[in-house]
Parts: structure tokens; C-alpha cells; sequence
């Protein structure tokens, strides 16, 4: 099978293995795993944050982070198609008693005139505040599509007029990095706290980091605790993590050139393509999935008449052009 519902499905290389069983461990728990230490430092210096915290996932790390940010009965602003809110199955709300308002874009990006309508100031005992905006970069539901980095600096400088946070699921900033060279520091700069996570386009098994300020980690630390998340020599984690940003971190624009294949194939624009996601409209969602597995293409619906395609480091040249070929055929009635 070509296996494209997702960039999570990649299995750990031959490299990765042999550096996550000679991983250096100690008790991540008590602080003591080097390895760990060493992932959360330098994924805290790639975006010029004070600290970081390794989690099993991403949808954790964007927990954490905004429960940094957001107080119980408080309120967060983001996309309307947004992870946080679409596919994280309420965590947010479940575990920390956050709120949420959406602003709503085609194309997933930051809607500032929107957000300064939206925005509620402290008004007293009887409207909910807004204390955070989320945003998120690369825009998984929207088709992968990169937030600019000018939109994202106005962006915080209006947080910074209103005295609101901003969050970053930077789930696959990675892929954005890659699509338009702007430095991972940059990013950073315009974010309170951040999530990126290790096991998508990067390609290791699992891990994502929180990052934010050394007293947001701390807290952090505590409340990852609290949900069940300590963790003991993990280093055998971390070091997947270290591995991909050594080795996978660059070839992300392969997966970017795939897209653009499929792109194409399903009749879509591949100019329009950024990253490694491509969504194209469907007459029925589940029938495509269904026809494209019978020829060995696996394929997700993420809505009725909406089907979700991504290429990553387990799917080479030949097989994206071999499901090209299938998806084309099948859309073509």
C-alpha cells in the first residue's frame, strides 16, 4: 500500500534505530536523562525560546501551552478549522476549562481585523476574557498552507497592544521553514509559547515539545505530571528527535515537490500547494477513499466531499507518481 492519510505513518530509518538504541538515558522524571536534556535545549535555541519540555504528543504540548496562556473560563482565539479545537477532542476545554471563538478563513490564515473585533478585553464579572490567540503554521485542515511571516509580526504586535498571549502550533513549522526559508528563530519571536512536533514530516516515531518561558516550562513540567506524562528513560525518545533534526530536516522539500505532483493529478493547482498536504474537493469522500484502496492507495476524508493527502519521508518518487496515476483515474469518473 501508498500510504498517504498522513506524515505519521513513517517508520523510524535504519540511522534513527541505531541512534535511539545507543541513546545515553536517566530518569526524565527526576531531570536526569541527558538525552532529553539535550532535544529540549536545542530545540529551545532553534527558536530562541528559554525552554522546552518533551511530550509523547503533539496535542499535549499545545495543552500544555495554552493552559500557560489561558486561564480556567478564560478565552482563546484561533481558525475555525484549527487542530486545537478540531482534533484534539476537546482536551482543551476537558482539562484545563479554557473557552474558545473562532474566526473563520478559507485559506487558514490570521484574520486580524477579525480578531481585533473579536478580542474582550478584562470587562469584569460578566464577559469572558480573552487572554491568548492561536494560530497555526503550517495549517493542517486548510491544505498545508504557510502563515506569513509579516501577518504573524502584525499579529504580535497587536497581542502586545491588547496584552494577550499568542500560541503557535507549529505542529509541522518545519514544513513552512523549508517552503519559504524564514528562519526558525523568526517564528519563534512572534509566539508566547510553541508546539512542534517530532513525528510527522521529521519522521520519528513519536514527540512532540512545548516551548515557552524557564517559569512556563516549570509549570509545564508539573502539569504534564498531573495528565499522566512523566516519563522515565525516554532518551530513547529523544533521540529519534535528534536524529531528524540532523538528518530529515532539509529533505522536507522532496515531500513538498510529491505534493505538487499529486497536486496536480487530482486536478488542483500545484502553485497553490506549499507544503506537503494537499485537500481537494471530492463528489464522495468515502467512495475515493474506498476506490483508491482497492488499487493500493490509501487516502483520508477529512469531511463529506473533502479528501486529505500528504506525502512524507515513506513514500518515494515512484510511489507518488503510481498513486498520481490511480487518484487521477479515479476522479476522473
Amino acid at each position: 500500500m501508498i500510504d498517504l492519510r498522513s506524515d505519521t505513518v513513517t517508520r523510524p530509518t535504519e540511522g534513527m534505530r541505531r541512534a535511539m538504541a545507543e541513546a545515553e538515558v536517566g530518569d526524565d522524571v527526576y531531570g536526569e536523562d541527558p538525552t532529553v536534556e539535550d532535544l529540549q535545549e536545542r530545540v529551545a535555541g532553534l527558536f530562541g525560546f528559554e525552554a522546552a519540555l518533551f511530550t509523547p504528543t503533539g496535542s499535549m504540548a499545545n495543552v500544555l501551552a495554552l493552559a500557560a496562556l489561558v486561564g480556567p473560563g478564560q478565552e482563546v482565539l484561533c481558525e475555525s478549522r484549527a487542530h486545537i479545537l478540531r482534533a484534539e477532542l476537546g482536551a482543551h476545554g476537558a482539562l484545563t476549562g479554557l473557552t474558545s471563538r473562532t474566526w473563520t478563513n478559507a485559506d487558514g490564515q490570521v484574520d486580524l481585523d477579525a480578531i481585533r473585533e473579536m478580542h474582550a478585553p478584562d470587562m469584569g464579572p460578566f464577559f469572558v476574557r480573552t487572554t491568548a490567540i492561536s494560530v497555526e503554521n503550517t495549517h493542517n485542515f486548510a491544505g498545508g498552507t504557510v502563515l506569513p511571516l509579516d501577518d504573524l509580526q502584525e499579529l504580535r504586535a497587536h497581542a502586545d497592544a491588547v496584552g494577550c498571549g499568542v500560541h503557535m502550533d507549529g505542529a509541522r513549522i518545519w514544513n513552512a521553514h523549508v517552503a519559504t526559508g524564514t528562519p526558525l528563530a523568526s517564528y519563534g519571536a512572534v509566539a508566547d509559547t510553541m508546539a512542534v512536533c517530532f513525528s510527522k514530516g521529521l519522521g520519528a516515531p513519536i514527540g512532540s515539545a512545548m516551548l515557552g518561558s524557564a517559569e512556563q516550562i516549570a509549570e509545564a513540567r508539573v502539569r504534564r505530571k498531573r495528565m499522566g506524562g512523566g516519563m522515565r528513560q525516554v532518551g530513547v525518545l529523544a533521540a529519534a528527535g535528534l536524529y531528524a533534526l540532523d538528518h530529515h530536516l532539509e529533505r522536507l522539500a522532496e515531500d513538498h515537490e510529491h505534493a505538487r505532483i499529486l497536486a496536480g493529478a487530482c486536478g488542483a493547482d500545484p502553485d497553490l500547494t506549499e507544503t506537503n498536504i494537499v485537500v481537494v474537493e471530492v463528489p464522495d469522500a468515502p467512495a475515493t477513499v474506498s476506490a483508491a484502496r482497492d488499487q493500493g492507495v490509501l487516502v483520508g476524508a477529512v469531511g463529506p466531499t473533502r479528501v486529505r493527502m500528504l506525502t512524507h519521508l515513506d513514500v518515494d518518487r515512484a510511489d507518488v507518481e503510481q498513486a498520481a496515476v490511480v487518484l487521477a483515474k479515479i476522479l476522473a469518473g
